[in-house]
């Protein structure tokens, strides 16, 4: 297997020297550059497989520059900084430059090491599978997320993509629409797969015992505690920490989990001495976190800490194409399920569901067909068949007016996806159907 090239840019020689000596001693190939002014250039040259760049005194910003030169330059080659000297604005402003690990000395240089060898972990693969004449896996359990749609698709490939580095990932989207399936995509497709997921649902828990629940306390820390208790934090450790609805942690806890992701260490309540940690961060909230920062209400160097990879799920109202893919699935789990042989909805009851918003998501799509089954006689689902007050909420959404998307796609389902009789129905030339298919990104399931 080749070796990983290793850009180094650090003026320090002092500190160069001892990187140098523990990157070849670690297998590495070394490229060395102590002008930053070259690092670009060196860099276009050398084509490295990951990129450490120093920050010292008064050239804060160089450092800072080659790290947007690159990104820049639309390569997401894994880039470390070494700062001499650390201030919250510094942080801040190496992760928006697209930094994936940040160190401030003095540092470990085993975590150092750890680091390279996470962000390297997706080089190490590609190289296996070459090895080995095969190309490497696609996303594994990618099927669990369903859907054609281009956002979905998209967000699949970037799901596979964010989870070969050791990155810190934010995941936005509406409830309902799978934040946590995202995540646990995230983890089963990572270096840290083997280890425990661990979720910690952040409304859930009292502020009063947040603190407790997520770092452990130590035996006689207070009244009740009769045993050493780890934390959730600890429980992770080799794996990920998902915090699900960040949006929600008070400003006080969000400064203990700042803590703990920037000094990879918690400590117990009552304890003395600070506990190691090699964890990875993904959070997920419903919530819109810039919003809540420009309010005060969410630690700006949480967010930007939280915010390296970013993943956003779109609405189920904005992927209607999706609708009978997500129903054949549900159908089709429920039967093993329950025992039972339901094929299928009829065209009304389909066409029905695809003028409906669903506030609630994927969420209340799978409640409602579960919710079918119930009362269900026929192998076919009618819209007799649906829960009275859904079909009450859906009556009332058919009054309305209907937006173009909606019109096209309840057409086409109608006519079985056949375009020419679709176009007929809505009085359209065919080149305007294909026009507007290409417009809002409509594709049948399975093409």
């Amino acid at each position: 297997m080749k070796k990983p090239k290793i850009l180094l840019a650090e003026r320090n020689d002092v500190l160069n020297k001892k990187l140098k000596m523990l990157l070849f001693g670690n297998g590495f190939e070394v490229i060395e550059t102590s002008d930053k002014g070259d690092a670009l250039r060196s860099f276009q040259n050398n084509s490295p497989d990951l990129v450490i760049v120093g920050s010292s005194p008064g050239d804060t910003r160089d450092g800072l520059g080659v790290a947007q030169q690159i990104r820049q330059s639309g390569c997401n080659i894994p880039l470390i900084m070494i700062a001499a000297h650390s201030s919250e604005d510094q942080a801040i402003a190496a992760l928006k430059a697209g930094i994936n690990d940040y160190f401030k000395q003095p540092f470990s240089f085993e975590e150092l090491m750890a680091s390279v060898k996470r962000c390297l972990s997706g080089f190490f693969l590609r190289e296996s599978s070459r090895e080995h004449g095969v190309t490497p896996p696609c996303l594994i359990d990618s099927q669990k997320m369903i859907g054609e749609n281009v956002q979905i698709r998209e967000i699949k490939t970037y799901i596979g993509k964010a989870a070969s580095t050791d990155t810190n990932v934010l995941i936005t989207g509406e409830t309902g629409t799978g934040k946590e399936l995202a995540a646990e995509l995230i983890h089963r497709n990572s270096p840290r797969s083997k280890k425990p997921f661990v979720c910690i649902n952040c409304t859930a828990i009292p502020d009063s015992l947040l603190e407790s629940e997520l770092f452990g306390y130590e035996r006689g820390a207070f009244t009740g505690a009769d045993s050493l208790k780890e934390g959730k934090l600890k429980h992770a450790e080799g794996g990920t920490v998902f915090f699900d609805e960040i949006g929600d942690m008070s400003l006080y806890h969000q400064a203990k989990i700042l803590r703990a992701i920037e000094s990879k260490e918690v400590q117990r309540i009552g304890g003395k001495g600070s506990i190691p940690l090699d964890i990875r961060f993904v959070a997920a909230t419903n919530r819109d976190l810039d919003q809540l920062v420009e309010e005060g209400k969410f630690r700006k160097d949480l967010y930007f800490r939280l915010n390296v990879a970013r993943i956003h799920l779109p609405p189920l109202r904005n992927r209607k194409e999706d609708i009978p893919l997500l129903l054949c699935f549900y159908i089709r789990e429920l039967n093993l399920r329950f025992g039972r042989e339901v094929e299928c909805l009829t065209k009304d009851a389909l066409e029905y569901l695809l003028c409906y918003d669903w506030p609630g998501n994927v969420r209340e799509l799978k409640n409602l067909v579960e919710a079918t089954f119930v009362n269900l006689s026929s192998r076919q689902i009618s819209l007799s068949d649906l829960p009275e007050q859904f079909r009450r909420r859906i009556g009332e959404a058919r009054d309305l007016p209907r937006s173009e998307p909606d019109l096209l796609l309840s057409t086409l389902m109608s006519t079985n996806w056949n375009k020419s009789k679709a176009a007929q129905k809505l009085h359209w030339s065919r080149m305007t159907l294909y026009r507007k298919l290409a417009k809002y990104h409509i594709v049948k399931e399975g093409t």
